[in-house]
């Protein structure tokens, strides 16, 4: 399987794909105009479960520093513009899009 992330910025949506086939979609927060979420294509470098504080349950990190794909402790946010850049999801959503990408999976954000 050649999984990849696709992540509208615009739309609120994380899109898991395997080659051409769209596996699922999931409602995401973004973030917010003045700490945007960076632009361009990423890898999944690690992933760290229960990460305290905000992150939620799951941190997936990605290879631009300081910015990742994790859980949240405040699920209001979910579909909003609001983060420091970084994309949250539902915990349950982050949990189960770590259970099927591997390390290295890229990901690609845009408007």
């Amino acid at each position: 399987m050649s999984f990849w992330i696709d992540i509208s910025t615009r739309k609120h949506r994380l899109n898991l794909y395997d080659g051409h086939n769209l596996i699922k979609t999931y409602p995401i927060a973004v973030g917010k105009m003045v700490t945007s979420t960076p632009m361009g294509t990423f890898r999944i470098i690690n992933k760290q479960s229960n990460p305290g504080g905000p992150f939620g349950i799951l941190w997936m990190g990605l290879s631009k520093r300081h910015y990742g794909i994790h859980g949240t402790n405040n699920p209001s946010s979910i579909g909003k513009s609001v983060s420091h850049g970084c994309i949250r999801m539902f915990n349950k959503d982050v949990l189960e899009l770590s259970s099927m990408v591997p390390v290295g999976t890229t990901v690609y954000i845009h408007k």
